[in-house]
């Protein structure tokens, strides 16, 4: 039995919200050789919730090549992926402010989902979960929209935004986990580290 996990994860948002659990996790990031971005290629007709799932199962499975690979000391291992979608279009990650533009022009004055999978592997066994949460934005004109995107803040977040962030004052209303919105589901999260052996 271990006292600490791997966070398979770059998300220091998603390094927070384990430490508020009370869990120490080392950081099993990938090293230069590896294309993680390759991991969150949309399949044609993908569902969002099978998505999401397949993506953060590609990386632990990553995660746990990279742990054998660089002889660490065995511990659970955590991946998470979190997708924003509405109906199933799927809104990952802006690839420029043009791009974080047109997405939150479509998300504004509507409800999304937001759905974040955690993956934990202890050992052989590997253990999964699932958070849905619906987010609705109030209207937001092209001059707000471009503001919000000049703050850099929606660079590197699916769906273009940081739900702690500045964005929150367009949102009003959030059915679901905060937490998992945020990145990662902590009720889900620590149901599947008590499972892996972890005492929380």
């Amino acid at each position: 039995m271990t006292d600490f996990i791997y966070l398979a994860s770059q998300s220091p948002r998603r390094r927070q919200l384990l430490e508020q659990l009370g869990v120490e996790c080392r950081l099993l990031l990938p090293d230069a050789t590896e294309d993680s971005e390759a991991l969150e290629a949309v399949l044609a007709n993908e569902a969002p919730s099978t998505y999401v799932q397949r993506v953060t199962a590609l990386k632990l499975d990553a995660a746990m090549a990279r742990l054998k690979r660089r002889g660490l000391p065995s511990a659970p291992v955590l991946c998470s992926d979190t997708t924003v979608a509405k109906g199933r279009r799927i809104y990952g990650k802006p690839e420029d402010a043009a791009d974080a533009q047109r997405m939150l022009a479509e998300l504004a004055a509507s409800t999304h989902r937001v759905l974040t999978a955690v993956a934990v592997q202890s050992g052989r066994k590997r253990l999964q979960a699932l958070s849905v949460s619906r987010v609705t934005f109030a209207p937001m004109n092209r001059a707000q929209i471009a503001a919000y995107v000049a703050s850099g803040e929606p660079m590197g977040k699916a769906g273009a935004y940081a739900i702690q962030g500045r964005v929150a004052m367009f949102i009003s209303q959030i059915s679901g986990s905060y937490s998992g919105i945020m990145g990662l589901p902590l009720h889900e999260t620590a149901l599947l580290l008590r499972a892996a052996g972890l005492k929380i």
